[in-house]
C-alpha cells in the first residue's frame, strides 16, 4: 500500500466532535471522587472581589489544564478546543477569566487554598493511597523557581544568583506527593518560615491519616535548633543535614582513623567510608569520599569530601546513611513541577503566583492519585510519562440512545492501563 504524501493532504480546523486530551477524564473523574471543587467553593471565600463566584470551577480549570502541561495562563485555551469540554464535567473557564481570579488572592485566600491541599490530600488517602499505620517518609527542601521579566512582585536574586521566587516544599517520599508548600520571596532566607512550615506538615499528615512513625530528611538548610526541638517533641524521626561550620569540622577531625567504615556500594571510581560522633549530644553520622587520582599519578596530598547529618534515629550507621542519601529523590518532584505549571510563574502578583503554586500542587498529586489509585503497579513515574501515557490521549465523542461514547486510538500502548485506572477509580466512592 502506497501512502498519500503528506503534502497532497488537506488541513481544516473543523471537527467539532473531537476530544484533544480525552485521557484526562481519568483525573477529571477522580476529582469528582474527591470532591475537589467542592471543598474549594467552602474554603476560598474572595468576597467581593473579581472572579469571586464558583472559586471550584477555576481551581478545577486551572489543575486539568496544568494536567496537560500548561505553564502559562494562556494555556488554559486548550481545554475549549473541539468538545474536550464534555469531558471535564465542567465549563472550561476562559484564560481571561482565571487571570482576574488569581489577581484576587491575597496572602489570607492563598492559606484558604492551601487547606483544600490538605482537605484533598485526607480524602486520597482515605481512599487508600495513604501510608495508614505505615512508617512515612518525608523530604523537606526549597528550590528557586525562576521568573521571565522584572515585573514579577517579591521575585528576588538567591542562592542560585537567578531570579524567582523561593519556595519550601515536603513531599512523601515513596509516591512523591506533595504534603505543603509554601511560596516565599526569592531572597527570603532557607530557614525562614521553617519552623512554622514543620509545625503544619506534621499537625497536617497526622490529620490525613498518618498514624504511624514520621521520618524527616532535609539537607543542612533545615539545621534549626527550633525546629529540631519541635520534632523531637512530636516524637517524630529525623536526619538533616549540617553545615562544616567550624565546631562540626573539629568534632569531625576528632575521629580517629579505625572509626572509618567502608560503604560497600559505592562505584569502584572512588572510596566512600562512614564514622559517627556526636554534635551538642546529638548523633552525628559522617560520610567521607576520596574519589581515585588519575592513572599514572599520585597524590600530594589525601583530600577528602566531607557530608555530615544529625539524626535522633537508632539503627546502624549504614542503614541510617543509606536512607539519609535517598533524600536526594525530591528533586524528581521539583523537576516535574517545573516540567509543567512551575516553569514560569504568570502573574506581577505574589498573592497570585503564591496561589498558581499551590494550584500546581493540586495538578501534582491529582496524577500521582491517578496513579496511585488507578494502577496496580505504584511506582511514581514522570508527570510527562503519565501525561504521554494516559491524559494526552486523543479521542471523539458520540452520542446514541441518550448515552456518550468516548472512541479512543485503536492500538493504544497503554491501553490497558488507561482501562484499569479509569475501572479502579470509577469504583472508588464518591466523598459526603
Amino acid at each position: 500500500m502506497v501512502h498519500e504524501s503528506p503534502d497532497r493532504t488537506d488541513v481544516v480546523f473543523d471537527d467539532e466532535r473531537v476530544v484533544v486530551n480525552a485521557g484526562v477524564m481519568l483525573a477529571v473523574t477522580l476529582g469528582r471522587r474527591l470532591g475537589i471543587e467542592a471543598l474549594v467553593d467552602r474554603a476560598v471565600k474572595l468576597g467581593d472581589r473579581p472572579g469571586a463566584s464558583r472559586p471550584g470551577r477555576k481551581v478545577l480549570s486551572l489543575v486539568h489544564a496544568m494536567l496537560l502541561g500548561a505553564d502559562s495562563i494562556d494555556d488554559c485555551e486548550l481545554l475549549r478546543a473541539g468538545n474536550t469540554e464534555a469531558v471535564l464535567g465542567h465549563r472550561a473557564m476562559a484564560p481571561s477569566t482565571l487571570g482576574s481570579f488569581l489577581r484576587s488572592f491575597t496572602f489570607g485566600h492563598v492559606r484558604q487554598l492551601d487547606r483544600v491541599l490538605g482537605l484533598a490530600l485526607a480524602r486520597a488517602w482515605q481512599a487508600g493511597a495513604g501510608p495508614g499505620k505505615e512508617r512515612l517518609v518525608v523530604d523537606l527542601d526549597s528550590f528557586v523557581g525562576e521568573v521571565h521579566g522584572h515585573a514579577k512582585q517579591g521575585a528576588g536574586y538567591g542562592y542560585t544568583g537567578a531570579l524567582g521566587y523561593h519556595p519550601l516544599l515536603a513531599t512523601r517520599a515513596d509516591t512523591s506527593e506533595v504534603l505543603h508548600v509554601r511560596q516565599r520571596k526569592g531572597q527570603a532566607n532557607t530557614q525562614r518560615g521553617a519552623l512554622r512550615f514543620v509545625e503544619e506538615l506534621i499537625a497536617r499528615v497526622r490529620r490525613a491519616g498518618a498514624s504511624g512513625q514520621i521520618l524527616i530528611r532535609a539537607d543542612s538548610g533545615f539545621w534549626n535548633k527550633k525546629v529540631i526541638a519541635r520534632l523531637g517533641e512530636q516524637g517524630v524521626l529525623y536526619s538533616i543535614g549540617v553545615r562544616l561550620q567550624k565546631a562540626v569540622s573539629a568534632r569531625i577531625a576528632a575521629i580517629p582513623d579505625e572509626d572509618w567504615q567502608p560503604v560497600c556500594d559505592y562505584p569502584d571510581s572512588g572510596v566512600c567510608e562512614l564514622a559517627e560522633t556526636t554534635l551538642a549530644e546529638q548523633r552525628l553520622i559522617v560520610r567521607r569520599v576520596h574519589l581515585h587520582a588519575q592513572e599514572g599519578q599520585t597524590e600530594l596530598f589525601t583530600y577528602w569530601r566531607h557530608h555530615a547529618f544529625i539524626t535522633n534515629r537508632k539503627e546502624a550507621i549504614h542503614e541510617v546513611d543509606r536512607e539519609h542519601r535517598q533524600h536526594a529523590q525530591v528533586e524528581l518532584v521539583i523537576r516535574d513541577l517545573k516540567a509543567q505549571a512551575l516553569a514560569h510563574f504568570p502573574s506581577g502578583s505574589f498573592s497570585a503566583n503564591s496561589a498558581w503554586t499551590v494550584i500546581a500542587c493540586l495538578a501534582h498529586n491529582l496524577s500521582r492519585w491517578t496513579g496511585l489509585l488507578g494502577l496496580a503497579d505504584p511506582t511514581p513515574r514522570a508527570a510527562a510519562t503519565l501525561r504521554r501515557w494516559l491524559f494526552s490521549l486523543p479521542g471523539r465523542l458520540t452520542s446514541s440512545g441518550r448515552r456518550l461514547t468516548l472512541h479512543l486510538p485503536a492500538r493504544w500502548p497503554w491501553q490497558e492501563a488507561f482501562v484499569e485506572a479509569l475501572t479502579r477509580i470509577r469504583a472508588l466512592p464518591a466523598a459526603a
